[in-house]
C-alpha cells in the first residue's frame, strides 16, 4: 500500500510533518537509511538534492550515516544507471530514501511530497530513468511546461533553501532519534 504526505514550506509545522511521515515510512525497517539527493548545482531548480545533502551531511556531522549527493559531490541523472547497483551492493538491508527536486502544478509549487515508493529523476525533463529509493521525497519547484529546463533555471533560490532546510531538519531529526533508540536498545548510551 502506497502512503502520501505534502506539507507546504511555509507551512510552521512543516518539519514537524516531515519527521512524522518519515518515522511512520521507516518505522519497520531494521536498518538506518541510506540517503540520496538527486540533482545538480548548475540550476537553482534542479539543486534541492545536493543542497538539502549539504545541510543533511553537516547535521549528522561525526555520526555513521550514509548521504550521498551534495553540493560538491552532486548526484545527477547521468549518475542514476550505476546508483542503483552501487547502492545495493554497498547497503543491501538499508532502505534508501531520495530526494530531488519536481515540476508539478502552479497549486502545487513549494509543496514537499513524502512517499513510500521511489522516484523517477528526470521526469519533470522527459528523461526515462529507472526508479531510485523505497521511499522519495519531492519538493515541487515549478509548474511542469515544455519549457521545464528553463522554468527550472529561474526558481527561487530562496524557496529551494527554505525547503531544503525543512527536509534536512526532518531528515536529521528522524536519523537521530532511530540512532538512539538503537543504542538504548543494546544496552550503549550516549550520555556519560
Amino acid at each position: 500500500m502506497q502512503t502520501e504526505y505534502s506539507f507546504n514550506l511555509y507551512n510552521s509545522l512543516a518539519t514537524d510533518g516531515t519527521i512524522l511521515a518519515l518515522k511512520k515510512m521507516l518505522s519497520d525497517k531494521r536498518s538506518l537509511p541510506a540517503i540520496v539527493c538527486i540533482g545538480s548545482d548548475l540550476s537553482v531548480g534542479d539543486s534541492l538534492g545536493p543542497v538539502t545533502g549539504t545541510m543533511l551531511r553537516e547535521k549528522l556531522r561525526g555520526l555513521n550515516c550514509y548521504v550521498y549527493g551534495t553540493l560538491s559531490k552532486p548526484i545527477t541523472a547521468h549518475e542514476v544507471k550505476y546508483l542503483n547497483t552501487f547502492l545495493k551492493q554497498t547497503h543491501p538491508e538499508s532502505p534508501v530514501i531520495a530526494v530531488d527536486a519536481a515540476v508539478g502544478s502552479a497549486g502545487d509549487i513549494g509543496l514537499i511530497k513524502i512517499s513510500s515508493r521511489g522516484l523517477r529523476p528526470g521526469s519533470g525533463t522527459n528523461k526515462r530513468l529507472a526508479k531510485v529509493g523505497d521511499i522519495s521525497i519531492l519538493g515541487i519547484v515549478a509548474e511542469k511546461s515544455v519549457f521545464n529546463f528553463s522554468i527550472l533555471s529561474a526558481t527561487r533560490l530562496n524557496m529551494v533553501y527554505r525547503m531544503a532546510t525543512i527536509i534536512s531538519e526532518g531528515l536529521a531529526a528522524c536519523l537521530l532519534d532511530e540512532m538512539q533508540k538503537r543504542a538504548r536498545g543494546s544496552g550503549l548510551s550516549g550520555t556519560a
